[in-house]
């Protein structure tokens, strides 16, 4: 049930995130966050909280023996979208390793 909440939540996060890209541009929330004191709040808490997600999903994937850096990168670049990926790769790997255990 996880994995199809994570599925669900990443792939409507990941189309609303592109809708919204593409009628504002890849820079437009530092384009807002330059002009409102609240946007520029919200863009450094997000930034925050990806710094938070980072620590964890590094060492939860060392622990897992997952590769973290491409879910850093995707972080990065994508925000959110990076971090439910990464999920969702946890939980497969998690469900094969219980099969063969």
């Amino acid at each position: 049930m996880r994995l199809i909440v994570l599925v669900v939540v990443f792939v409507a996060f990941t189309v609303w995130t592109t809708t919204i890209g593409m009628s504002h541009g890849f820079l437009g929330a530092f384009t807002l966050a330059a002009k409102e004191p609240w946007a520029a709040q919200l863009f450094v808490d997000l930034f925050l909280s990806i710094f938070v997600a980072w620590s964890w999903l590094r060492h939860d994937a060392k622990e897992r023996g997952i590769p973290a850096w491409p879910y850093i990168a995707a972080t990065l670049t994508l925000g959110s979208i990076g971090t439910l990926a990464y999920l969702i790769h946890r939980e497969l790997v998690g469900r094969r390793t219980a099969v063969t255990a």
